[in-house]
């Protein structure tokens, strides 16, 4: 078993690579995901017993490492580009985010005799999750608290259950065909080109389109991120009512609008590399182990969530006449983030929904934030579970 500091990080690298890699070089593995893959490898390393369950490694990636991708990810994020991902995709988000909202809350209710005073964290940190993808599982778990023991069976749900999910949307649109809309790729793929030049997917891939960054790009962000950082802990020391992680996520939404990061030169590849890292380290701690030892009803409020979520974004999506293509990447964006929107697009052939799933999915990692404090609080404040 590998434990030494240097070789673990060393392996969590090498991993994070060859799921680049196989997500550009394989063309079935493409259908998967860079993020899935990565999940998936340090599923493997773990169960298998090739590394620890905990390490301190693991502890650095989760904790700092996962904050600065937090904080590049949404210095990407200019709000003016929202418009940009279009109605339809913006309708289906917001579907996505209230069925999150509202699975949280049912499952809360169900499972209340399961998780006792821990339901609230437990609901808060779901939410938090399926608007915006696992880094907001680590960031919301984080500030509520999450007991070690749930934190564990809950990440190792969470990533069963979205995997699970991931495969529901690349099969649904076969199946539900005909009783959607077809996909409006054409006005789509205008908006695609304005931002890249052409409307090939595989142009539009942010892991593997060129990047222009200099030397001074890179140490401007690197210091940006660390700043936001320190100045989310220190305002969170004078308000500790909020958490830390709120600061950073609405500092670094202002600093993102602001000129000098209008569009900052490889903010988004950054933190999608730093956001890579961190879900290999979720697929080391998804061991079928910690489910068993929370109990299934874990996994059961993780399945309750996303599914209902489905419910409301396939069933109030029909009826509001959206496209399957915007419902399917919308809910996707809700579940796994910006990346496993960006597989279902792909391996779908919907190129004209690449930008759009992005842009909402990196709204997700904002919204998710606030929606997993607020929900918890609800919860809390209601007494389920208490």
């Amino acid at each position: 078993m590998i434990r030494g500091a240097l070789p673990l990080t060393a392996l969590v690298a090498v991993t994070t690579a060859l799921a680049f890699l196989l997500d550009r070089k394989i063309p079935a593995l493409g259908k998967v995901g860079a993020s899935l893959l990565a999940l998936i490898l340090g599923a493997l390393l773990s169960n298998f017993g090739v590394v620890p369950s905990r390490s301190p490694v693991y502890d650095s990636i989760s904790g700092p490492v996962t904050n600065l991708a937090i904080a590049w990810l949404l210095l990407s994020v200019n709000l003016t580009d929202v418009k940009r991902a279009g109605p339809r995709m913006l309708g289906a988000f917001t579907l996505a985010v209230l069925g999150s909202v509202v699975g949280a809350l049912v499952g809360a209710v169900m499972l209340a005799g399961a998780f006792g005073e821990q339901t609230w964290k437990l609901a808060g940190t779901l939410t938090g999750t399926y608007s915006g993808g696992s880094l907001n599982f680590v960031a919301v778990g984080h500030a509520l608290r999450l007991p070690p023991a749930l934190f564990a069976g809950g990440t190792a749900a969470d990533a069963l259950t979205t995997g699970i999910w991931m495969a529901a949307t690349l099969v649904l649109p076969l199946w539900l065909a005909r009783l959607y809309p077809p996909v409006p790729n054409a006005a789509f793929e205008r908006a695609s080109e304005g931002a890249n030049g052409d409307s090939d997917a595989g142009e539009h891939h942010p892991f593997f389109a060129p990047a222009s960054v200099s030397t001074l790009d890179l140490a401007v962000l690197m210091a940006a991120g660390l700043l936001l950082l320190g100045a989310s802990n220190v305002v969170a020391g004078w308000v500790p009512q909020i958490p830390a992680v709120l600061w950073l996520t609405t500092f670094a939404l202002l600093l993102g609008q602001t000129r000098p990061f209008h569009r900052p030169e490889g903010a988004l590849q950054l933190g999608s590399l730093a956001l890579h890292f961190f879900f290999v380290v979720i697929g080391i701690w998804s061991r079928l182990a910690d489910i068993e030892a929370v109990g299934i009803a874990m996994f059961v409020y993780t399945c309750t969530v996303v599914g209902i979520q489905g419910l409301v974004v396939y069933g109030v999506g029909r009826l509001a006449r959206l496209d399957l293509g915007s419902i399917s990447v919308a809910s996707q964006a809700a579940v796994g983030g910006p990346s496993t929107a960006l597989a279902v697009a792909v391996s779908r052939e919907w190129p004209g929904l690449v930008l759009p799933g992005i842009i909402v999915g990196l709204l997700g990692y904002a919204v998710g934030n606030y929606l997993g404090i607020g929900v918890a609080n609800l919860v809390h404040a209601s007494g389920v579970g208490l």
